[in-house]
């Protein structure tokens, strides 16, 4: 994850190396040993030691206070949206609204979230119960001279309300279909007209419709061949 660890490593514990860089060479290094020193701040804060020395910031409210104003000026801790270096800056996290803001210091807000990890907050209130805070009951309501404002109701809800009116309706709601073909060959059925289906014979090895003009033509090829 880091490039150029060996030297990164060498130049956090400050190990002098004989090797000649140069100066492009020597800037990514640097790089490296920043972001190599940040992950291992962020693996630090998370053991007992670095919980507790974390704990005496947070009381010395280092890290600001919740900007809510239903919080109170409750103090807060560093907290990242990622693990992956290089994804977002620090935010803050508030133990009592249980949310997340950007950092009133710019000092604050310049650090990799990363070096601070998405676990900490919670595993720090986890370790030290004592600091958690019940939730603020109170919450802001918008009015319009001292009257509350009514949520209009979204599009999305007037659409289910007209799906749930079309599935509540009965059958008999429905407007009727007309299959003329089906009607049409229903009458034709019952006057006998010529669309019926006629019967067939066979004259000659071929098969013909039965009819009289037929029924005498047959009758005449066979006296002929008598």
């Amino acid at each position: 994850m880091v490039p150029n660890y060996e030297y990164a490593l060498d130049m956090i514990l400050d190990v002098e190396t004989d090797d000649g860089l140069t100066e492009e060479q020597q800037e990514m290094i640097e790089s490296a040993a920043e972001a190599l020193y940040g992950l291992i701040h962020a693996r630090f804060i998370l053991t007992s030691r670095g919980t507790a020395l974390m704990v005496d910031k947070f009381n010395q409210v280092d890290f600001g206070r919740c900007p809510r104003v239903f919080c109170h000026g409750q103090p807060v801790l560093p907290v990242g949206q990622s693990d992956i270096p290089r994804t977002n800056t620090a935010r803050i996290f508030c133990p009592k609204c249980q949310d997340i803001y950007y950092p009133k210091y710019s000092r604050h807000a310049n650090i990799d979230g990363a070096y601070f990890g998405t676990t900490f907050p919670h595993l720090l209130l986890q370790t030290y119960p004592e600091l958690v805070v019940a939730r603020p009951s109170q919450r802001y309501t918008p009015r319009i001279f001292g009257f509350k404002i009514h949520k209009p109701r979204s599009n999305n809800n007037n659409n289910n309300n007209n799906n749930n009116s079309n599935s509540n309706s009965t059958p008999g709601d429905a407007v009727p279909t007309v299959d003329h073909g089906t009607i049409a060959a229903e009458q034709t059925r019952q006057s006998g007209g010529a669309s019926s289906p006629k019967p067939t014979t066979t004259l000659n090895g071929v098969a013909v419709a039965t009819t009289t003009a037929t029924v005498n033509a047959a009758t005449v090829t066979s006296n002929a061949n008598l």
